[in-house]
C-alpha cells in the first residue's frame, strides 16, 4: 500500500466533506436519533457511493448536473417537511414508540433512514466526483482509492454523528426542529436554484 497516496486522497475527501451538505444532514439525524444506527448507515451509504465512484471512475462526472441538483433539492425540501409536520414527537413519545418495536427494528429504520438520506444526497456531490477523478487518476490502486475515501468519509460521519448527538443533549427538541426546517429548505432551494 502506498501511503502517500492514501493521504494525500484521505486528506482531499475529508476537507471536502467536512462542511458539505451530507456532514450537516448527519449531524442533524443525530441530534434526535440512535447515534449508532444513524452511523452505520451513513457509513454504508458512502460505502456503496465509493465503490460506484471507483467503479465508474470519471464517468460520474458525466451525469447531468441540472438534474442532480433538482434531486438533491427536493430530497432536501422533503426532509425539511417531514420535519415539519411529521417530526413532532417529543422524546417520550419516540421512547414508547421505540418500545413498541424491538430495539433491533428501530435500529434498522434509524440505520435504513441515514443510508437513503445520505445515499441520495451524496448522489454526484462533490466528494463522490472527486473519488470518482482520484480513481482515475490512480487506475492501478482501486482499493487503495476506495481504502483512503471511505475512510476519510467515516471520520467526517463519526464527527457529525458525536456532534449532533452532544448538541441534541443541550438544546431543545423545538429549537432544534426550527433549525433543521431553515436549513434544509435553504439547502434544497440552493440547490433547485442552482439546477
Amino acid at each position: 500500500m502506498n501511503l502517500d497516496i492514501f493521504i494525500a486522497i484521505f486528506t482531499v475527501i475529508f476537507i471536502a466533506e467536512l462542511p458539505d451538505k451530507t456532514a450537516f444532514a448527519t449531524f442533524m439525524m443525530a441530534t434526535r436519533g440512535n447515534a449508532v444506527a444513524i452511523f452505520f448507515g451513513v457509513a454504508l451509504a458512502f460505502v456503496v457511493q465509493s465503490l460506484i465512484a471507483v467503479g465508474f471512475g470519471s464517468f460520474i462526472g458525466l451525469l447531468p448536473e441540472k438534474w442532480v441538483h433538482i434531486g438533491a433539492g427536493i430530497l432536501f425540501l422533503g426532509f425539511a417537511a417531514y420535519t415539519w409536520f411529521f417530526h413532532d414527537k417529543d422524546e417520550a413519545e419516540e421512547e414508547k414508540e421505540v418500545a413498541a418495536h424491538s430495539y433491533k427494528a428501530a435500529f434498522l429504520i434509524a440505520m435504513w433512514r441515514a443510508f437513503v438520506v445520505i445515499f441520495i444526497a451524496e448522489w454526484g456531490d462533490v466528494t463522490q466526483l472527486v473519488t470518482a477523478s482520484l480513481a482515475a487518476r490512480y487506475h492501478d490502486h482501486p482499493v487503495l482509492v476506495f481504502t483512503s475515501a471511505t475512510s476519510a468519509l467515516w471520520l467526517v460521519t463519526l464527527i457529525a454523528v458525536v456532534a449532533g448527538k452532544r448538541v441534541g443533549h443541550v438544546v431543545h427538541v423545538g429549537v432544534l426542529k426550527k433549525i433543521s426546517v431553515v436549513l434544509f429548505s435553504a439547502i434544497g432551494l440552493y440547490f433547485i436554484i442552482q439546477a
